[in-house]
């Protein structure tokens, strides 16, 4: 339709440089005003649908019931011989270790005064753990906020990644840090009950293998089985999460290249 109406004024006079006005505008500033709403249509996309992130209730769970644990099992551990029976810290706080070091007799004296040194070892390994998710925790709980939009997997319910306005989330770089913390706090609690479990295997059972099958089902193996389960649930969920932020900043990065 322009070249038509361009046509049918040849006949009468016009300025020369009426065409080229109707036609296409000047290609240096088409090209700026391009890339200027390009960059702002990016930078809308980027604020109106940023990646977020919410725990699921299974990992607020698991840390709310397993860092209190961790830190009482790790002040026993860190602080024997006084959290041993017959120590100055023992009653009231940390009785219920008399029983579980004749059960698990690394935290009993017989691994106390061979000098066996893994528990204190990993006791120290609980401190940096039991610090990252701290971290985590304060990180959500002090910049969250609601978000009606979609967020990584671990937010909401069992239902799916979608939030609802209610959703109480933390995003943007806060957000990308705390994933870190609590993925990299998940891989070191996994790995360290693995070590343990192994440790015990290659050892021939030298600390549980005194037990009767009941004993140690009910009082080592399922007290110990959480810290497989629920950490490699958060390395999946927070992996992914990760995985997720990584694939749409390179999709960004693609974009931008062009």
């Amino acid at each position: 339709m322009v070249t038509t109406r361009s046509a049918s004024r040849a006949a009468t006079p016009a300025p020369a440089t009426s065409a080229t006005d109707v036609t296409t505008p000047p290609p240096a500033k088409d090209g700026n005003n391009n890339k200027n709403s390009n960059s702002r249509s990016r930078g809308s996309r980027r604020q109106g649908a940023g990646w977020a992130h919410a725990p699921s209730r299974a990992t607020l769970l698991w840390l709310a019931v397993s860092l209190p644990l961790v830190v009482w099992d790790t002040l026993y551990v860190l602080l024997r011989p006084l959290t041993m029976e017959g120590g100055a810290l023992h009653w009231p706080l940390w009785v219920p270790y008399r029983l579980y070091g004749e059960i698990d007799r690394a935290y009993g004296w017989k691994a106390f005064r061979a000098r066996n040194s893994f528990m204190a070892a990993q006791g120290w390994l609980n401190v940096v753990e039991t610090a990252l998710y701290l971290a985590y925790l304060w990180i959500y709980f002090a910049r969250r906020r609601a978000l009606g939009e979609e967020a990584g997997k671990g937010a909401g319910g069992g239902g799916g990644n979608k939030m609802t306005t209610t959703t109480r989330v933390v995003s943007g770089r806060p957000a990308a840090v705390a994933v870190l913390l609590t993925f990299s706090g998940a891989v070191m609690t996994l790995s360290k009950t693995v070590l343990y479990w192994l440790n015990e295997y290659f050892s021939g059972f030298d600390n549980i293998g005194h037990n009767s099958p009941r004993d140690l089902i009910f009082l080592w193996i399922i007290p110990n089985v959480g810290w497989l389960i629920f950490p490699a649930y958060m390395i999946y969920v927070m992996g992914g999460e990760i995985v997720e932020g990584l694939t749409a900043a390179s999709a960004e990065t693609s974009i931008k290249s062009e």
